[in-house]
């Protein structure tokens, strides 16, 4: 696909986004092409889809699809997915959310006993990029909260400290996004989703510091993204697990590959 076509791809999916979730999303997405757009070309769905999930708020059961379809298993069923904490979960297909068991009762996740192993790299990187976008989301209502907020007399977006959050935080976000597009192997993947966790929690404190009061509250739309990012952490490792799974790695083979491969 050109750019011009992952353009319009990407507007018409953030206008189906903005309009549905959940299972008329997941129908929504089907009508586009989505089973024929990861099929024929993961490298543009994945970065594009689940980087709009993120950013929009809106959610689906993706995940399952790209995790069948690394696995060679026909899509539309849903496997089991490890959890943080060595937990196993279920995203339900159809379903609309409640009580799950996890974190976010927005999110139709189910716990379970146990599971089978599953291909984990590419909804390593699927879940990197929902991350990214979620933390671009809270980074965009920070941002637009401090240049319209005036205290002192001075915009917030005047004070150092105010920028020196959201600086850490847009670092944090275009690392991880850097290392998603590097990753094209299981260590790689790994390391990308533990990048892309750490830096939306990044995300998640800065921001609900800079909005103040207002960002701890349920009714802004920043409690949905920390939520979110929250439970998008968890799945199929949490950020500090990955690392120290990495860490113990390094140390078993006691040499690093090439800092472009981490």
């Amino acid at each position: 696909m050109d750019p011009a076509e992952v353009e319009l791809l990407a507007e018409t999916l953030r206008k189906t986004m903005t309009a549905a979730s959940g299972p008329a999303l997941d129908a929504a997405l089907a009508e586009l092409g989505w089973p024929e757009l990861l099929a024929e070309y993961p490298e543009v769905a994945i970065p594009t889809v689940f980087r709009l999930l993120g950013e929009t708020g809106a959610h689906a059961p993706l995940l399952n699809d790209v995790v069948l379809h690394a696995a060679g298993r026909p899509q539309g069923g849903a496997p089991e997915l490890p959890y943080a904490g060595g937990r196993w979960v279920v995203w339900e297909r159809g379903a609309d959310g409640g009580p799950g068991g996890v974190l976010d009762d927005e999110l139709p996740l189910r716990t379970v006993p146990t599971g089978n192993p599953v291909p984990l790299a590419a909804g390593r990187r699927a879940l990197g990029w929902w991350l990214a976008g979620t933390g671009r989301a809270m980074l965009s209502l920070a941002r637009t909260h401090v240049l319209d907020r005036v205290q002192f007399g001075r915009p917030l977006a005047s004070f150092q400290a105010v920028r020196h959050r959201l600086a850490e935080t847009l670092v944090a976000l275009d690392g991880a996004e850097a290392a998603l597009v590097a990753a094209d192997d299981p260590f790689g993947s790994l390391l990308a989703k533990a990048a892309a966790g750490q830096a939306a929690l990044t995300a998640a404190r800065h921001c609900q510091q800079v909005l103040g009061g207002v960002g701890f509250t349920a009714e802004h739309s920043l409690n949905r993204h920390v939520r979110r990012a929250l439970v998008l952490d968890g799945l199929l490792g949490s950020s500090r697990e990955l690392t120290r799974e990495a860490g113990a790695r390094l140390r078993a083979e006691g040499s690093a590959p090439r800092l472009v491969q981490l």
